[in-house]
């Protein structure tokens, strides 16, 4: 027997890179790996209802390379259905996220920016610096600290994005 399975480079969770917003961009298989998987921090904004801000992130100690992900009040809807109203990340958020040149953004929602908002910073201030944004992460039993995350891309030549299986470890 052989399934066959139709899905796009943007299900479930998954990963955004360059070539998703830019059109000259960087595709997935251009990507290099080891972005992907190392050293992470979580951090806990479980109390914030609307946009995960820079006085959010600047409560915490973020430096150049960091591998960064965000749990917010997705996590506790899961994702049996889709809310409009969820959190995301504000453009200058994201923008600060750019200019502390971290290796990875991800966070618990399908889409890093705004349901229907005009500011694409989210995706274009990261993605712009190679900056992957891993999204629509599980981190409903995750608490907040260092890990170790393992979220390879599949080998999609010319695409925008792939499907990931997100694995956290956590680091002693």
């Amino acid at each position: 027997m052989i399934s066959k399975i139709v899905l796009g480079t943007h299900t479930g969770t998954h990963v955004d890179v360059p070539r998703h917003v830019f059109k000259n961009g960087k595709t997935v298989e251009k990507m290099t790996l080891d972005s992907f998987f190392g050293s992470c921090k979580v951090f806990d904004f479980s109390n914030v209802c609307d946009a995960i801000t820079v006085d959010h992130l600047s409560l915490h100690q973020i430096k150049k390379g960091d591998r960064v992900l965000i749990k917010t009040a997705n996590s506790k809807r899961g994702f049996k259905k889709f809310y409009n109203d969820y959190v995301y990340l504000d453009g200058d958020a994201a923008d600060w996220l750019a200019k502390k040149g971290i290796a990875l953004f991800g966070i618990d929602a399908l889409s890093v920016k705004k349901r229907g908002g005009s500011d694409q910073r989210p995706h274009t201030s990261l993605l712009k610096k190679n900056i992957p944004i891993v999204e629509g992460l599980d981190l409903s039993k995750v608490k907040g600290g260092n890990y170790t995350f393992i979220g390879l891309p599949l080998r999609l030549n010319g695409l925008d994005g792939s499907p990931v299986r997100a694995v956290l470890i956590k680091e002693l």
